[in-house]
């Protein structure tokens, strides 16, 4: 229970019936805000691939996937995927997209190694999203760019939950700031990393923190990424202010994806150069692909987050420890 955050004088404004119906209200009203304003077209997507493949997701390279065997294929093993980052890209080659064209995806994930607190589940889910574009607009201004567009759609997404439920304020700024991650260890160098994004999210209200997975002037990196997805030159999350918890809460991770140069200089940085030969990253290497921007968007975090909520398992439906349930009951926080 060393984990759970119990706000002082916490009660939900809504009813476990009522949540179900705001959770719904969030979803429909953010997902069809994000795909009008990224031109984002709705796919169904696997909840598990072949390890070989190459498309799940090895976040930080330590987390064990969940697998089982397949009876009618000999017991071949199948992964749960992490998250569904690198299947986009080549998804959109398949499903036969255009350039400024993209999709987006729900995503559902079992990450059993998870740390589980007020913001984190062994359940994960998220809106999956990813673009393309080309090989020029690999760039900083891109990411910007996109990253204000997805920034529009979380506060418009907050001014209509306002509307609609009068115990929500607005609490957002009106526009996102912008910090690499070496800035942000200059700014606070005594401080950890999250200590960093506590600091800066409650400085600024929302923020985007860019430049993740490379290792900083420190000798340590700001957060870990895998090295075939996101280019680490031109990637970053969005983090807001979350006063219910007072927290730095993370709503979306995303960047422009690695290309040929960038996928082979950080598979040899993170000495794993052996995966160059697995289809995903050979595709790459190869220039099979097309060049991307994506990223994920945590839905039981936005729903949180908008509902001011003190518990993910407020929102979704997992396996929490005895103690902690008992606990969030005790104190007015009903996980479903």
């Amino acid at each position: 229970m060393k984990n759970l955050i119990i706000p002082e004088n916490y009660k939900s404004e809504l009813n476990l019936h009522d949540t179900q119906v705001a959770i719904k209200t969030v979803k429909d009203f953010f997902q069809q805000s994000l795909a009008g304003r990224l031109n984002l077209l709705r796919v169904s997507a696997p909840l598990f691939v072949k390890p070989e493949s190459g498309l799940n997701d090895n976040l930080n390279g330590v987390e064990r996937p969940v697998s089982f065997g397949i009876k009618e294929l000999e017991d071949a093993p199948a992964e749960i995927v992490h998250s569904l980052a690198k299947w986009k890209r080549f998804a959109l080659k398949k499903y036969g997209f255009s350039q400024g064209e993209g999709l987006y995806t729900d995503m559902s994930a079992i990450r059993r190694d998870e740390d589980t607190d007020n913001i984190h589940s062994i359940y994960v889910d998220q809106w999956d999203w990813e673009k393309i574009i080309s090989k020029e607009d690999r760039n900083m201004d891109t990411l910007k760019d996109v990253v204000r567009t997805v920034y529009k759609a979380l506060k418009k997404t907050e001014k209509y939950m306002a509307i609609q439920y009068d115990y929500i304020e607005e609490i957002l700024p009106k526009e996102i700031f912008f910090i690499t991650s070496q800035e942000l260890e200059d700014m606070y160098p005594d401080c950890t990393p999250k200590e960093r994004e506590y600091k800066i999210a409650k400085l600024k209200g929302a923020v985007f923190i860019m430049q993740i997975g490379g290792i900083l002037s420190s000798g340590e990196r700001h957060d870990g990424r895998a090295p075939d997805y996101d280019d680490w030159e031109l990637n970053g999350d969005i983090i807001v202010y979350y006063p219910v918890l007072d927290i730095a809460l993370e709503l979306s991770s995303m960047g422009i994806r690695v290309d040929e140069d960038s996928l082979k200089k950080q598979l040899e940085l993170a000495g794993c150069q052996e995966r160059a030969g697995l289809p995903f990253q050979k595709a790459i290497l190869e220039k099979e692909l097309p060049y991307t921007i994506g990223g994920g968007i945590g839905q039981s975090r936005i729903c949180m987050f908008y509902l001011r909520k003190a518990h993910i398992g407020e929102v979704q439906a997992s396996i929490w420890p005895e103690d902690v349930t008992s606990a969030a009951l005790e104190n007015g926080i009903q996980l479903l």
